[in-house]
């Protein structure tokens, strides 16, 4: 676990780091909690969380030296993705609204700059990029499989989801708010949205579940498994991280709506406030753990079919989770707040790390695992851990490396629409 410890150490110098405490007394407060610097910040060190969690679903990182039973290296990080991700969908709806109260006309022009120029221009340079890369790594895949990746009606990268979402989440922010002059009404209509991806994930499942006869996907002789449209993390919205941390984007919009009236609500008994959030933060997050056992994401594996009515349960045990989890963070960032040149860095890198991942990822994974002529590979685990550390630090080298070039290139793009 020496690992996972350096890490825990790392973060906590990170949080140190250029953090400022406001003070005690019950009129100290940051009132640029939610400055620009800061929410980059924060967005930094939301990549850093997501990046960790994704090297934490690594099967050698599940168990610790391959005892059975035994947390693995990360283990904190292992579900706690859509936090994180939750968190840059905050910012984000908190950025709208900011935005639209703040700059003239701002919607005009918002499809050609916030939707086309950082979200679909970063989505199809991904592809080419992964495309490349599968195609050098001698990846066979049907021809129609191909097409469909490269036009981008599936996944040539499977983290490549975050884009598509924000990009439809986005696209209705304009929508409802350019044609709506009724506020409220368009707070309630933002709400649909959310709450309609998280139902169509609810009846998408996260595969074809409807190509053949029932339960055909636990029968692995079943011949549906060779068509390759049947796969998992295929299709859009077949997955429950692609809503799961949706709903903190509407959250994110209600504090910057209301964020005066909200920040001196809080000033006012603030400890009491905060002792009280963290107790729905807690609660909810119990709530989510039992949705989970009791129900689950993937109820598709209960031998009862698709189990749709199981998935939307699970929904709404989770989703308050994440939206009390950004709450929190910004009760404590009134009082605590954390800048530093690492987290300015990756703010700014937040979205070209998060889609560059999946190669290093992939790429190093001859680090961590040794062949294994039953299972195709096993993890390996050498005298305390010392190549998952190796490959640990050679993901975030390469992330880091992948996601500058990554920002180079679509920038090239970018700047030639104007």
């Amino acid at each position: 676990m020496y690992l996972t410890y350096t890490v825990y150490v790392l973060i906590l110098a990170l949080f140190i780091w250029g953090g400022k405490f406001a003070g005690f007394k019950k009129d100290q407060f940051h009132e640029d909690s939610t400055s620009l610097d800061t929410m980059k910040s924060l967005r930094g060190f939301a990549a850093i969380g997501v990046i960790l969690h994704h090297i934490s679903q690594e099967s050698a990182f599940q168990w610790a030296g391959g005892g059975f039973g035994k947390p693995g290296e990360l283990n904190i990080f292992v579900n706690a993705g859509f936090l994180f991700v939750s968190i840059f969908f905050f910012c984000s709806g908190y950025g709208l609204i900011k935005s639209l109260e703040t700059k003239p006309d701002y919607l005009n022009g918002f499809m050609k700059k916030r939707v086309l120029k950082t979200l679909v221009i970063p989505y199809y340079v991904s592809i080419l990029i992964y495309g490349l890369a599968r195609l050098a790594s001698g990846e066979k895949l049907p021809a129609a499989q191909w097409v469909t990746n490269f036009l981008g009606l599936t996944m040539m990268n499977e983290y490549a989801w975050y884009p598509i979402i924000a990009a439809i989440l986005y696209t209705a922010f304009y929508f409802i708010f350019k044609n709506i002059k009724n506020r409220k009404l368009c707070y309630v209509l933002m709400a649909a949205v959310i709450l309609l991806l998280g139902m169509i994930f609810c009846v998408n499942g996260h595969f074809a579940w409807w190509a053949g006869p029932k339960n055909w996907w636990l029968n692995s002789a079943s011949p549906v498994h060779q068509k390759w449209w049947t796969q998992q993390k295929l299709f859009w919205i077949s997955g429950e991280w692609w809503i799961n941390s949706c709903p903190a984007l509407l959250i994110g919009m209600i504090f910057a709506r209301f964020e005066n009236n909200i920040r001196e609500w809080f000033k006012k008994f603030y400890w009491e406030k905060l002792v009280l959030v963290l107790a729905l933060t807690l609660a909810t997050m119990m709530l989510s753990g039992f949705g989970q056992m009791k129900f689950g994401w993937w109820s598709e594996f209960s031998g009862h079919g698709p189990n749709i009515e199981k998935k939307i349960a699970t929904y709404f045990f989770v989703i308050p989770y994440s939206m009390m989890f950004t709450i929190m963070l910004f009760t404590i960032m009134l009082k605590y707040k954390v800048s530093n040149p690492v987290s300015r860095f990756f703010g700014k890198l937040s979205l070209e790390t998060y889609m560059m991942n999946l190669i290093p990822l992939t790429a190093f994974r001859f680090l961590i695992y040794k062949p294994d002529s039953q299972w195709g590979s096993m993890p390996d685990y050498k005298a305390g851990n010392y190549n998952l550390a190796i490959y640990f630090a050679a993901v975030f080298a390469a992330t880091i490396l992948l996601g500058l070039l990554y920002k180079f290139l679509c920038g090239l793009i970018q700047k030639k629409i104007n």
